[in-house]
């Protein structure tokens, strides 16, 4: 039996729809600086749908492409909705630093923003990935929401000083 020098690995990919939250540029003491966002990730019945958030290095070069291009528009307050694959999603506890938590633990899902396959802002289409044959994301014929775009809340956001969270998630 031979072994080979080529790695092999286990991919886990989520696929959605979600807004596009917290865009920020993210300084490491040792290495280059990268881009997060978080992604209020939407589940359940298009009547009463639930957001599940999660915070992502954005790994993908044109995923990373889109969300600095609508940066001021998340900023504005505009709705950014993405059809989205995040990859290698993980959960990372921590206990809150302020507000009626703190001291208390909690956890948040992490991943990496692999790809964006189209972008509405407001309800209007601005973007469309040219097809490609491996493509997962949602179709934009799915139900898509009118409510607003939620907003993740700055007390339930961890603090670096009490969780130390990795580099990779620094605030």
């Amino acid at each position: 039996m031979t072994q080979s020098n080529e790695s092999k690995y286990f991919d886990l990919h989520t696929t959605g729809i979600g807004y596009l939250n917290r865009i920020r540029e993210v300084e490491v003491r040792k290495g280059k600086p990268f881009i997060c966002v978080t992604v209020a990730a939407l589940h359940g019945s298009s009547d009463d749908m639930e957001y599940s958030y999660i915070d992502c290095k954005v790994s993908g070069s044109e995923a990373e492409r889109l969300v600095l291009l609508h940066s001021p528009e998340v900023s504005a307050g505009k709705k950014v909705l993405v059809a989205f694959k995040i990859g290698d999603i993980w959960a990372d506890a921590f206990t809150y630093a302020k507000g009626e938590k703190q001291g208390k633990p909690g956890a948040s899902l992490k991943g990496r923003l692999l790809f964006i396959s189209w972008v509405k802002v407001d309800g209007e289409t601005v973007y469309q990935a040219k097809p490609r044959d491996d493509q997962e994301a949602p179709q934009d014929d799915q139900a898509q929401p009118t409510d607003t775009a939620p907003q993740t809340p700055k007390a339930e956001t961890p603090s670096a000083a009490v969780a130390e969270p990795d580099a990779y998630y620094a605030p």
